[in-house]
């Protein structure tokens, strides 16, 4: 395992690079496959998340004691892509006190009467805190442009929303994740690329298993005969937003194990870079803490005599009581022989 551990530490990027999308040449999501598995056995593949969750809980906790950088995660993908189980394996272990996971549902009435990036940016992640968003502000170019109808009960004024809205989008995400960027928040989004034919697998699956139940709706199946637009609908969006300061990563999705991989690996190899530490404490304060210390350390000390002495005083207590004990029963004999 510790061979493995330096292995992943030194190099987590062999696993993230080949589904790493930034902007810098063009992208046809055709040219992803989606049960890619890097080459990997899927034993192998266990034993890299097992690292990776190790990586990553030294890490979290390092930004969090360091409470200067946050780390935003975007989760999208197709139904039954593997979001919610990705996200629960790859974060297994790690402290809940620095990480907060929301998922966005359909908008209610409060966040229908503002901007579009409003709820989003309520509940981004404080310094020092990993923020995940299980599907996300990314809604508003995937689900809101395969269904025009949910645009019309966004109650945007009609004379801005043309035929540039979902371009016009676009710039708008880019230049609120730069900003992000360039306020301390790594952004790390990933696109869980999952075939049609396993998506049906999983969809049998969820009907087949009474334990799964619930996580069918018919209206997946709805959504699964408009599969040729929201693949459309992602490659346009991962072409516009990607970015160096908030790259996309395709990451392929048949093989649950091997999407855990490159998920960690992207998440540990990202906050290798930050070269986070915990606090030093100044000269000053380890003086203070010196004193501290001896104070402890006398307290200590001082508990231990008292309750030594304690002890003492008791076993004299004890023997002088024991003494008159005697001595009276002595002084009643005598008395009664007078």
């Amino acid at each position: 395992m510790s061979k493995m551990k330096n292995l992943v530490a030194a190099d987590p990027g062999s696993f993230v690079d080949p589904f790493r999308v930034d902007g810098s040449k063009p992208f046809h999501l055709t040219s992803f496959k989606t049960a890619d598995r890097g080459g990997i056995d899927k034993d192998t593949g266990q034993e890299i998340i097992k690292v990776n969750r190790g990586l990553l809980s030294d890490l979290q906790e390092k930004l969090y004691a360091q409470n200067r950088w946050s780390m935003l995660l975007v989760f999208q993908g197709m139904d039954a892509a593997g979001k919610d189980s990705a996200i629960e394996s790859v974060f297994d272990g790690i402290n809940p006190q620095g990480c907060d996971v929301h998922s966005f549902k359909q908008p209610s009435t409060e966040e229908l009467d503002h901007d579009f990036m409003w709820r989003a940016a309520r509940r981004l992640p404080e310094r020092g805190r990993i923020g995940i968003f299980n599907r996300s502000y990314y809604e508003e170019v995937l689900v809101v442009r395969v269904h025009p109808e949910i645009l019309a009960k966004q109650r945007i004024p009609p004379k801005l929303v043309t035929k540039n809205i979902w371009r016009e989008r676009f710039e708008d995400i880019s230049a609120f994740e730069k900003y992000l960027a360039r306020n301390g928040t790594v952004v790390l989004k990933f696109f869980l690329n999952v075939s049609k034919e396993e998506q049906r697998r999983r969809f049998l699956d969820r009907l087949e298993e009474p334990g799964k139940n619930w996580k069918f709706s018919m209206g997946d199946i709805a959504e699964r005969e408009l599969w040729a637009k929201y693949q459309a609908a992602y490659q346009d969006m991962i072409r516009h937003t990607a970015s160096l300061d908030a790259p996309w990563y395709v990451v392929p999705a048949d093989h649950k194990w091997f999407a855990r991989v490159v998920i960690g690996s992207a998440i540990v190899g990202a906050l290798n870079r930050l070269d986070l530490r915990f606090p030093k404490v100044d000269k000053s304060e380890r003086g203070e803490f010196k004193k501290v210390r001896e104070a402890l350390a006398n307290e200590s000390r001082n508990a231990r005599r008292a309750r030594k002495a304690g002890l003492k005083d008791a076993a004299t207590g004890k023997l002088e009581t024991a003494s008159d004990r005697a001595a009276s029963r002595g002084g009643g004999t005598a008395a009664r022989a007078d």
